[in-house]
């Protein structure tokens, strides 16, 4: 009876740190969700706690007791971003019927998220230039680089299976040259250059059928 009562205890022991460690990690994206306008704004580099809890509804005091140091905020904002941004075009993927339906359905996508979202981007390649220097952002910068290239293979797979053909690049390839793409188009999208989108657009659309 004693071993009984024992297990069930430990259950409900272990149940209510699970619980916990979620109502903690929930409150660390929410967090992550109120920093990310200021991060996009400033940069990394600009940008402390303070200044971050300045320009949100939360106190420094909060932020701190949920985050070991401004390393910690931004590589789970970042990350956090990111898991969104993977599955963007997974609906466009899933749906298309044909190269031309695919290719539009990603191009209109990919217009958006540069004209929309240009400033959480720019977060993403500064964190990523950051992660040369700073060893605290390579673990989570590699994650989010390897699923990013899962997405573009993913799109670059369907659309050869379309045409009946296989991509002719491998994963690697193919992501390098497509997030050269977009980083050059986001840095004139951000300068002013309102050519930056329509002419991405047409580099994209021109290369696909070359590469899958």
């Amino acid at each position: 009876m004693a071993r009984q009562a024992t297990g069930a205890a430990q259950r409900v022991a272990v149940a209510t740190e699970a619980l916990r460690d979620e109502k903690f990690n929930a409150r660390r994206i929410e967090l992550a969700e109120a920093a990310l306008e200021t991060l996009g704004e400033l940069g990394f580099a600009r940008t402390s706690l303070r200044e971050i809890a300045q320009n949100s509804a939360f106190t420094h005091g909060v932020f701190h007791y949920y985050f070991s140091d401004k390393l910690d905020l931004i590589c789970c904002c970042v990350r956090h971003y990111k898991a969104k941004c993977v599955t963007r075009y997974d609906e466009v993927v899933t749906t298309a019927k044909s190269r031309d339906e695919l290719t539009e359905g990603f191009l209109a996508k990919l217009a958006a998220t540069l004209q929309n979202e240009a400033r959480m981007h720019r977060l993403w390649y500064d964190l990523r230039s950051q992660a040369m220097f700073e060893a605290a952002f390579r673990k989570d910068v590699l994650e989010i680089d390897k699923s990013l290239e899962a997405m573009i293979w993913r799109i670059a797979s369907r659309y050869a299976e379309l045409g009946g053909k296989r991509p002719a690049a491998s994963p690697a390839a193919l992501y390098a040259l497509l997030d050269g793409l977009f980083q050059s188009a986001l840095l004139r999208h951000l300068a002013g250059d309102e050519t930056a989108v329509p002419d991405l657009l047409d580099e994209v659309r021109r290369l696909l059928p070359t590469i899958c």
